[in-house]
C-alpha cells in the first residue's frame, strides 16, 4: 500500500504543470539526443546573436576614444535605430521561425508517408529471361539535398522584410532631427550633430538589416543556425576592420563608424541570400501562394509586444540622455554589455522555439515537454555564469570603453544591476522562445503590454527619485516581470500548455 501511495503521489506531481521546471534536472547537461539537438542550434545562434552587439561594443570602444559627447550621441542614435528595427523585424523573425519550422515538419511527414517503393514498369517475361527480380525505385522527397524546398513562408518573409526595410530607412532619414529632440537632445546640444550624422547614415543600412534578419528567421526554422553565424561573423569582421580605418585614418569620426556598419550589413545580406537561394524556391507559383494574411495577423500581435518591450528600454535611454552626456555615456556602455550578455540566452530561445514548433506540428507532446524543461534549466544555469562574467568585465575592463573619470564613476553604479539581473534576463528570453514555439502569440503580446505599463510607471517614479540608479532599478523590475509572465503561463498549464494538466 505504501508503495502504491508513493507511486500515486509521484504521478500526481508529474501531472502538475509546475513540475515541468524541475523535470529531469539531473539530465540538464546530458549529451543525449535532445541535448545535442539543442546545442547544435543554440550555440551557433547565440554566437550569431551576440556578434552584432559585440560589434556595437567595439564601435562604442572606438567612439569612446573620440570623446564623451560623441559616445553619448551615438548611444542615443543606436537606441533609436534599434527601437525602429525591433519594431519592424522582431515580429517578422519570430513568426517566420515558427511558420517555417511547422511547414518543414509537416512537409517531412508528408514526404515520409509517400516514401514508398514503386516498381519500375517492365515488360512481361523480362525478369524470367534474365532470372532477375524487376528493379525497384524509391520516391525522392522534394526536401532531399539535391532539390530546393518549397516553403511559402520564406518567400513571404523576404518580401515583407524588404518593404519594411525601405520604409524604415526613409522614415529615420526624414525624421532624424525631431526624433532626436524627442529623445532629449535639444537643438543647442553638442550631441545633436554627431547623433544626427550617425543615425542618418546608419539608416541607409536598414533594408539590409531587416532582409538579413528575415532570412535568419528562415534558417532558424530549418534548425540551421550555422549559416547565419558564418554570414554574421564575416560581416562583423569587416565592420571591425573598417571601423578604425574610417574613424581614425580617414578622420570621418562617427560618420565613419556608421558607414562601416552599413557596409557590413549589406555583406551579411548578400551571403545569406546566396545560401538561401540554393535551398529554397523563393519564387512561389502565384501571389496567392504567399501567406501575407497569416503573417499580418500574428505579426500584429508580436508588433504590439515588441513596441511594449522596447518602449521601456528606449524611454530609459531618453531619461539617461536628459541627465546629461556623462549619464548617457555610462548608460550606453552598461546597456550594450547588458544586451550582449543577455542575447547569449536568446540562442537557447531560438533552439527552444524551432524544436517546439516542430514538435507541436508533429503532435509530439512528450518532446515538447522535455524541450521546454531542458532549455529553461539551461537558461537558468547560463544566467548564473553570465552574472560572474559580466561583473568581472565591467569591474576590470571599463577603461576599454572610456577614459573619462566621471563616466567611469557613473558606470560603477550600474554594474550591480547589469551583472545581477543576468539570470532573470536569461529566463525571460528563454520563456519568450518557448511560448513562440507553441505559437502562443496572443498571450505573449497582451502579457508584455501589461508588463510594460507597470514598468513604465516604475521608471518614471524611480528615475525621479534615484536618477541613474533608479533607471536601472526600473529596468531590472521590467525583466523580472517578463520572466514571471512566462513562468505563469506554463506553470498554470493554460493555453497551449493545457496538456500538462492531463
Amino acid at each position: 500500500m505504501a508503495v502504491d501511495a508513493i507511486l500515486y503521489m509521484r504521478k500526481s506531481v508529474d501531472k502538475m504543470p509546475l513540475w515541468v521546471f524541475f523535470k529531469n534536472t539531473r539530465d540538464v547537461f546530458k549529451r543525449d539526443e535532445l541535448g545535442l539537438e539543442i546545442a547544435t542550434i543554440a550555440f551557433p545562434a547565440a554566437l550569431a546573436l551576440t556578434a552584432d552587439p559585440i560589434a556595437s561594443l567595439i564601435d562604442t570602444a572606438f567612439i569612446g576614444h573620440i570623446g564623451p559627447v560623441e559616445l553619448a550621441a551615438v548611444g542615443v542614435a543606436i537606441a533609436i535605430f534599434n527601437q525602429a528595427s525591433k519594431i519592424a523585424i522582431f515580429p517578422l523573425v519570430s513568426v517566420t521561425t515558427s511558420f517555417v519550422a511547422e511547414e518543414d515538419a509537416v512537409g517531412s511527414l508528408i514526404h515520409k508517408e509517400n516514401d514508398i517503393e514503386i516498381p519500375e514498369r517492365s515488360f512481361p517475361g523480362d525478369g524470367e529471361k534474365e532470372g532477375l527480380i524487376p528493379r525497384v525505385d524509391t520516391y525522392k522527397s522534394p526536401t532531399s539535398s539535391n532539390q530546393r524546398r518549397h516553403i511559402p513562408s520564406a518567400s513571404s518573409a523576404l518580401v515583407i522584410g524588404a518593404v519594411l526595410g525601405l520604409f524604415q530607412a526613409l522614415f529615420l532619414i526624414v525624421s532624424a532631427k525631431p526624433i532626436l529632440e524627442y529623445m532629449g537632445i535639444e537643438s543647442d546640444s553638442p550631441m545633436l550633430n554627431p547623433a544626427r550624422q550617425y543615425l542618418t547614415l546608419r539608416s541607409l543600412g536598414a533594408p539590409a538589416v531587416l532582409l538579413s534578419l528575415a532570412m535568419q528567421g528562415v534558417f532558424r526554422g530549418f534548425k540551421d543556425t550555422k549559416t547565419p553565424l558564418y554570414a554574421t561573423l564575416l560581416g562583423d569582421g569587416a565592420n571591425i576592420i573598417l571601423d578604425p580605418i574610417f574613424i581614425f585614418v580617414f578622420r570621418m569620426g562617427v560618420s565613419g563608424a556608421a558607414i562601416a556598419h552599413v557596409i557590413s550589413q549589406y555583406l551579411i545580406s548578400l551571403v545569406l541570400l546566396w545560401r538561401l537561394m540554393g535551398q529554397v524556391d523563393l519564387l512561389p507559383p502565384s501571389i496567392k501562394d504567399l501567406q501575407f494574411s497569416r503573417f499580418l495577423k500574428n505579426g500584429f500581435l508580436l508588433l504590439m509586444r515588441v513596441i511594449a518591450a522596447t518602449f521601456c528600454v528606449t524611454l530609459a535611454a531618453s531619461m539617461a540622455a536628459r541627465l546629461g552626456s556623462t549619464s548617457m555615456a555610462a548608460f550606453q556602455i552598461c546597456l550594450q554589455v547588458w544586451l550582449a550578455a543577455s542575447l547569449l540566452a536568446d540562442g537557447l530561445a531560438v533552439a527552444g522555439q524551432a524544436i517546439l514548433a516542430s514538435a507541436f506540428a508533429r503532435k509530439d507532446l512528450d518532446k515538447a515537454t522535455a524541450t521546454a524543461s531542458r532549455v529553461l534549466q539551461l537558461g537558468l544555469a547560463l544566467g548564473l555564469v553570465l552574472s560572474v562574467i559580466v561583473a568581472v568585465i565591467l569591474q576590470f575592463g571599463s577603461r576599454l570603453f572610456t577614459d573619462d573619470p566621471d563616466v567611469l564613476q557613473m558606470l560603477s553604479l550600474g554594474i550591480p544591476f547589469v551583472a545581477g539581473t543576468q539570470s532573470i534576463n536569461a529566463l525571460a528570453f528563454v520563456f519568450d522562445g518557448v511560448n513562440f514555439g507553441a505559437s502562443d502569440f496572443v498571450y505573449s503580446a497582451y502579457s508584455m503590454v501589461l508588463v510594460s505599463v507597470v514598468s513604465t510607471l516604475c521608471l518614471f517614479l524611480l528615475s525621479a527619485s534615484f536618477g541613474f540608479v533608479g533607471i536601472w532599478m526600473a529596468l531590472s523590475m521590467f525583466m523580472s516581470l517578463r520572466a514571471f509572465a512566462g513562468f505563469w503561463r506554463i506553470g498554470t498549464g493554460t493555453g497551449p500548455w493545457s496538456f500538462l494538466r492531463l
